[in-house]
């Protein structure tokens, strides 16, 4: 039943996106046979009205039919331009996480649910809400410490909203399943993976004691950092439901005119938000991951403030390294240990020849740098980077994506802010810097302390090691005399695995053609 459910709300969806003029919008020309028959089909079954719209108005129209869970999806999605293409990403960017407000009762409600206490008892003074999105609402409000009121932030889970969720989960991973079964080239792509990052996603930004984490942490890493912090959080007013922070007083960096009668450097604004970033991948292997300008709001003295933490990247050591390497082989044009860096980290397969690999990447490269500072755009080269890894089979890396998209979102705030902004030149001091602390003598004692440590919880684990490997070894022998053998109960769910997929697959084919009929029966 559930499988039935999620193909109807599937058909469903594709029916909006069908009315409101999204598929139509897709470039189809080149396509042929049924798939050009669809698109032909979904052309004539557009509204008049949205046929005259741009395909991000139509795009955002249908997310608004959709529902929040969509505008999630939309969002996440423009985080991998890999998946849905650059032009497509850059209009999922650019949906409006407004959402219509819900009332103030509901809120408390969800507050008092949350915190066990009664909305007085909480806060001297609580207002209408100020902002809403796909997932929560912010309210302003007002809580007495010694005395002394000041004004917070109060951020509350839309209701309903987990529930919502994932049942639309339900739905995305049908689509996924019957994209990889039905279209093979899509999976290098891995969608049943990426479906799962989002749902992962989600689930941490659905509590808001793991955003309120997440600020705790960020804060900690940037204590000493000049002209960057973020929102403190009240913790005794903080649940699964509502995060509690300081109130910020500032300008939104999508603010221009604000900004420089504030009498703010938008240069110095541009290059400080871009090394913060920096720093915070490389030298900490955590970054805000939603860095879009309605998130960052810039103080009296210049310090930018990042806002909305419900999106967070990390790196490990090993992946902060190789992406060190790789942009410091693009400064200085290594292009040959930018090739050897993505064979080093495994991102390209082994059969694939070093140099000729290098040779794309001098393809990427040298037009880059001929161009004008100015013009040297980090989103271009990652676009040209794709393509290339796409050539030489590089599977997609999860964790890499969310820093690419970002890293051109705060390029592409930089360049708002100074429009002959030089990503490069920026980037140097704070990449060359990283290199020499981490690759150059400090970096090998580092190295060496880390292998010890290995070394002894090697030998602390080796006894239970040795017990391991000869019952290993005592399998082994025993496949060898009797052959591979499944227990009953494995057996058992192989089958019932098998068979449900098949039906999964017999009912969302069946629940299609039902809803194509249905459409073609009102359209008569």
């Amino acid at each position: 039943m559930t499988s039935i459910g999620a193909a109807f709300r599937l058909a469903r969806a594709g029916w909006v996106l069908v009315r409101e003029g999204v598929v139509a919008a897709l470039p189809g020309e080149e396509l042929s046979g049924m798939p050009k028959l669809g698109w032909r089909l979904a052309k004539l079954l557009t509204r008049r009205r949205a046929r005259s719209h741009r395909r991000g108005d139509r795009l955002a129209q249908a997310v608004v039919r959709l529902g929040p869970s969509y505008v999630k999806l939309g969002q996440f999605l423009a985080t991998r331009p890999d998946v849905v293409g650059n032009d497509m990403a850059v209009d999922l960017a650019l949906l409006q996480d407004k959402m219509h407000t819900f009332p103030k009762t509901e809120a408390i409600a969800a507050i008092e649910a949350s915190l066990g206490r009664s909305i007085g008892d909480l806060y001297a003074s609580f207002g209408e809400p100020v902002a809403a999105a796909s997932i929560a609402q912010v309210h302003g409000a007002e809580v007495v410490r010694e005395g002394k009121a000041s004004r917070v932030a109060v951020k509350v889970i839309r209701p309903g909203v987990r529930h919502r969720f994932f049942q639309d989960l339900e739905s995305y991973f049908l689509a996924a399943r019957l994209q990889e079964k039905y279209i093979p080239s899509s999976r290098r792509l891995r969608p049943i993976e990426v479906t799962q990052t989002l749902a992962q996603t989600t689930k941490v930004e659905m509590d808001m004691r793991l955003e309120a984490a997440a600020f705790s942490e960020l804060a900690e890493n940037t204590k000493d950092d000049p002209g960057f912090r973020v929102p403190a959080v009240d913790w005794e007013r903080t649940g699964r439901d509502v995060i509690t922070m300081e109130w910020i007083d500032g300008t939104k960096m999508n603010d221009l005119v604000g900004l420089a009668s504030a009498g703010h450097d938008l240069k110095a604004i541009a290059a400080n938000l871009v090394q913060a970033f920096l720093r915070h991948t490389l030298r900490d292997g955590f970054f805000h991951a939603d860095m879009h300008p309605g998130n960052l709001f810039v103080e009296p003295d210049g310090t930018i403030v990042a806002v909305d933490l419900g999106i967070a990247g990390r790196l490990g050591r090993k992946e902060r390294r190789f992406l060190a390497e790789i942009l410091y082989g693009f400064i200085v044009r290594d292009y040959h240990r930018v090739a050897e860096v993505h064979f080093e980290a495994g991102y390209v397969p082994r059969q694939h020849n070093v140099s000729a690999f290098a040779q794309a990447i001098r393809a990427i490269g040298e037009p880059i740098h001929g161009q004008s500072a100015e013009t040297i755009s980090m989103a271009k080269l990652l676009t040209l980077l794709f393509e290339v890894t796409e050539l030489f089979d590089m599977a997609t890396r999860p964790e890499l994506i969310l820093l690419q998209k970002t890293m051109v979102v705060v390029e592409g705030v930089a360049r708002t802010l100074d429009p002959a902004f030089n990503m490069w030149k920026t980037s140097e001091p704070v990449v060359s810097d990283w290199i020499a602390s981490n690759l150059g003598p400090r970096g090998m004692l580092t190295d060496a302390r880390d292998a010890g440590k290995a070394l002894v919880a090697l030998a602390r684990q080796a006894p239970d090691i040795a017990t391991r490997t000869e019952r290993l070894s005592r399998e082994i022998d025993l496949m060898a005399e009797h052959g591979l053998r499944f227990d009953e109960a494995t057996a058992h769910a192989i089958g019932k695995a098998e068979a449900r997929h098949t039906r999964s697959g017999r009912v969302a084919l069946w629940v299609i053609a039902l809803t194509l009929l249905y459409i073609a029966w009102k359209l008569l």
